[in-house]
């Protein structure tokens, strides 16, 4: 199949194109979000294409992926017809629902030219999807090249925009674990975070800030530190975190939104408690052998639920159900 997806979620969709199709990606000069083209620090295969807004309209489509409203109405222009009419369209929810929760309704709700397809079931619980056909594809990941090694005890957090975010991805809770270890902080974003916990009223703090460091030099790091800290209070589950239980890291997280499917109880310390999440990465800090014990269940966990091959034989079916369905 020819397939039209947006560049929008970096390790997604790095995911998304080991499949075996061919896939398309607008590009532009400015490499807005709109055109940013192909990943420039995730490895892709070379069947994932760039192509200009201009060459679409003489390319042949067989099925448009959208993750975004505003992407529908840019599929028609660029390509002459409408997804969901003149061929099929799947729309991607990477995202837990906002504002009033549970009863957010998605901007897809009621539609009957479209498959809304969820990466969590905790999305497909909370977002109010209406009519809308909806399904759920739960991740999958490029295995890492690395093995956990925790031979520095450290705390490895992924995250980004944490000075924006702030409490959604729980950057107020870091001092609480800095007290008890050093913090390594990857992702976008992330530079100016010591200085922004100084200036809330924590300064001099064991934080470090890695900015957008290519990924498998991040998981190079990653596998370095004894665990790795989820503080996100309302995200979907996000894909470093399955990454770093492939890896083989033990995992300390918020007891919220789809973690608590993700991570089992002998992979991990999960809590709304925040104390018992300190304590834990004080006992993991100081105990490698432990940490070496839970990181193993992690990795076992996250190959069987979230391996590559489940991920893309997943999408292969539904992607070849629309289209049949539209032929």
């Amino acid at each position: 199949m020819n397939i039209l997806l947006w560049h929008v979620h970096g390790s997604w969709t790095t995911s998304f194109v080991h499949g075996k199709h061919r896939y398309l990606i607008p590009t532009n000069p400015a490499r807005d979000a709109y055109g940013l083209g192909r990943a420039r620090t995730y490895p892709w295969p070379d069947t994932a294409i760039e192509i200009t807004p201009q060459d679409l309209r003489t390319t042949d489509v067989d099925v448009v992926i959208l993750q975004r409203p505003e992407e529908l109405d840019l599929a028609t222009e660029w390509l002459g017809r409408r997804p969901g009419r003149d061929l099929p369209a799947i729309y991607v929810e990477h995202n837990t629902p906002k504002g009033d929760v549970p009863n957010t309704r998605h901007p897809m709700a009621d539609r009957d030219d479209l498959l809304l397809t969820h990466v969590t079931h905790f999305n497909d619980l909370f977002w109010d999807t209406g009519a809308t056909r909806t399904t759920v594809v739960d991740h999958g990941v490029v295995p890492p090249a690395v093995e956990w090694t925790g031979e520095l005890d450290r705390l490895a957090v992924v995250t980004n925009e944490p000075v924006r975010r702030w409490r959604i991805t729980g950057t107020d809770l870091m001092p609480r674990f800095a007290a008890v270890a050093p913090l390594d902080v990857f992702g976008m974003g992330v530079a100016g975070l010591p200085d922004a916990l100084a200036a809330a009223g924590a300064p001099g703090l064991p934080v470090t800030g890695h900015e957008d460091l290519p990924q498998a030099a991040m998981h190079a790091e990653l596998a370095r530190r004894r665990a790795y800290l989820h503080l996100c209070r309302w995200t979907s589950l996000g894909l470093s975190l399955v990454e770093a239980m492939t890896i083989g890291m033990p995992v300390i997280a918020l007891a919220t939104t789809e973690a608590v499917q993700a991570v089992p109880p002998d992979a991990g310390v999960l809590s709304t408690r925040v104390e018992t999440l300190v304590e834990a990465a004080r006992w993991l800090a100081d105990d490698r052998d432990a940490a070496y014990r839970l990181g193993a269940r992690a990795r076992e966990v996250a190959k069987e639920r979230y391996g590559l091959d489940r991920f893309l034989a997943d999408w292969d079916r539904i992607m070849e159900e629309e289209t049949c369905a539209s032929r």
